[in-house]
């Protein structure tokens, strides 16, 4: 089966088997490697990816599931001229990244949430987090990044 999709603003094509994780595409086609797999059933959030603006675990995703769609992972997510987006790098600023391995999903669970609700309180941070694992921070720093990054995009910096 063939499917096209786009891709952090690019027109992708890809022949896949029925079987085929959207994960694994992304991963092993695409070479798209920033989207990791910590669980494979979609408990942990290290796999998360944005379709359509909406947060999903790509490990239980279908890659048929692409076919006509819009994909973000977090290296289609950049700020001007290649500069770390505005989240990224209030992530960096709020000591919010240890290991890694669950920023990526904790970004693009953040940019779905500013997309939507650009002045979160905290426990619609929460909320919006909640499907994301970190065994490394603790929450405390992750949420002082997503209000700092929605302070800042409100203000354009």
């Amino acid at each position: 089966m063939e499917i096209s999709f786009i891709c952090n603003g690019r027109k992708r094509m890809a022949a896949i088997s029925g079987e085929t994780r959207a994960l694994d595409l992304l991963r092993e086609d695409l070479n798209l490697t920033g989207t990791k797999e910590g669980c494979g059933k979609g408990e942990c959030g290290a796999c998360t990816i944005l379709l359509d603006g909406k947060p999903v675990s790509s490990c239980l995703l279908p890659a048929a599931k692409l076919d006509g769609r819009n994909v973000l992972t977090i290296e289609g997510l950049k700020g001007d001229g290649g500069k770390l987006h505005p989240i990224q790098q209030a992530f960096l600023d709020s000591g919010a990244v240890q290991c890694g391995f669950c920023t990526p999903g904790m970004i693009l669970s953040t940019k779905a949430l500013l997309d939507n609700n650009p002045a979160p309180s905290v426990s619609e941070v929460e909320v919006a987090l909640s499907g994301n694992i970190c065994r490394c921070t603790g929450y405390g720093k992750i949420v002082e990044a997503v209000l700092l990054a929605a302070e800042r995009l409100q203000v354009k910096i």
